[in-house]
């Protein structure tokens, strides 16, 4: 069954997507808040999905949205914040068994409601939020943006992002900032909560099996008071490199972690974004790559290896754990294999390989009712009205010339190496 949305505007700046999909036994809801990502409002971007998940006005406590949650035949209410290149998303999501499948015709109805509940109807005391329950997520959220230290591989590629990006937006971590916690309170962090409401773009996508009836429902209950939309500027791509330089940061680690990133300034909608993803895939996508088979494999210097594309961004991360002696002869392997992606030195093989490894990659989000509502929101943002199978399509299309074209784009900016106390 081919993937459509139907997009109908609710408000200014307020649209409904819905998807009709018959395969899974539930259904999803997906409501995405989207904001400019910059310094002064990241933490408090961050806090409020965890305010608004911890209780409403009819459901004021944890365990109180659980229950409802309980009551709804178990659906799951899921929250996240993340980047998509320079722009910050807040997600809502409830996904739940479908009412006929239940034979309960108003579950949809209610799971509706429920949602609408935790999001615009929040606990509250006169005009701001309860300072009992700001205090608790301020603590919860310290500790994760502490926390990230643990997961010294993700650790690793967030610090080279962050200081291959240090003059854009998208050095940002996503998750906020421990010291700005100390100044946001339950009133500022409503006005900003309010603020959010009135003026952000907003995509709700209904992923499952809907009629008329449900979809007059959504229009009707889906009404928000707007004011003058925030701007959302578009992420800045640097074609050329910025910095050039080597970061080393000392830790008490028993495994290095190197992550090198380059600059393809190849954007999204450019014909040479798919021979892009294609080279990264020759290069370091998977056992076929160059990175795998010569890196790990014969020179036996890694325990990992991979590269990675960050779409909104057209950078390049390779990352991978090695041995903390073994720095120079890795980066220079790596570098000898990205000068042979541009000379050409792959065959037809390799891609095929890499095509069919993309395309049953991306053919997977008809598994998942929530990659197909990420799917669709990841177009909206890029702007991309292509269906899926046209995309798959196009990735058949790439050419040896268009990938070596693509290679030859990238170029390195920063090199990040996690090393061991001596």
């Amino acid at each position: 069954m081919e993937l459509k949305s139907k997009r109908i505007k609710l408000g200014e700046g307020i649209y409904l997507n819905l998807i009709e999909n018959d395969k899974f036994k539930s259904n999803l809801l997906s409501c995405y808040f989207t904001r400019p990502l910059n310094r002064e409002e990241v933490t408090k971007n961050a806090l409020l999905p965890l305010i608004l998940r911890s209780g409403s006005k009819n459901y004021p406590s944890n365990l109180e949205v659980e229950k409802r949650l309980e009551e709804l035949y178990g659906a799951n209410l899921s929250v996240s914040v993340n980047k998509r290149g320079e722009k910050h998303i807040i997600r809502h999501t409830m996904e739940w068994a479908k009412g006929d499948y239940l034979k309960d015709p108003q579950l949809d109805y209610e799971v509706i409601d429920t949602l609408w509940e935790i999001i615009f109807n929040p606990l509250k005391d006169g005009e701001k939020f309860n300072s009992e329950v700001v205090n608790r997520e301020k603590e919860n959220l310290r500790r994760i943006i502490e926390g990230k230290i643990n997961n010294k591989r993700t650790y690793a590629i967030e610090k080279c992002l962050e200081e291959m990006c240090k003059t854009e937006k998208f050095s940002i971590y996503q998750l906020g900032y421990v010291e700005d916690l100390k100044t946001i309170n339950e009133e500022n962090l409503y006005r900003h909560y309010e603020e959010l409401i009135k003026t952000s773009p907003i995509e709700f996508f209904y992923v499952g099996h809907y009629d008329d009836d449900l979809v007059k429902y959504l229009e009707k209950k889906i009404n928000i008071a707007r004011g003058e939309l925030v701007t959302i500027p578009e992420s800045l791509i640097m074609k050329s490199p910025q910095n050039k330089k080597v970061i080393r940061e000392l830790m008490d680690v028993n495994q290095g972690k190197l992550v090198i990133g380059y600059r393809a300034g190849i954007k999204h909608d450019d014909p040479l974004y798919n021979p892009l993803l294609v080279a990264s895939e020759i290069f370091g996508g998977g056992p076929n790559s160059k990175l795998f088979k010569h890196v790990r494999e014969e020179a036996s210097l890694a325990y990992y290896i991979g590269s990675t594309i960050f779409k909104y961004k057209s950078i390049l991360l390779v990352d991978g754990g090695i041995e903390f002696g073994d720095y120079d002869k890795a980066v220079e392997i790596i570098g000898k294999q990205l000068s042979n992606l541009k000379e050409g030195n792959f065959t037809e093989g390799d891609i095929d390989i890499a095509i069919k490894s993309i395309i049953t990659s991306t053919e997977s989000i008809k598994d998942s009712i929530f990659l197909i509502s990420e799917f669709f929101f990841s177009k909206h943002l890029a702007g991309d009205d292509r269906s899926l199978e046209e995309i798959l399509e196009g990735f058949e299309k790439v050419t040896k010339d268009e990938i070596i074209e693509a290679a030859n784009e990238i170029k390195i900016d920063t090199i990040y190496f996690m090393d061991k106390y001596r």
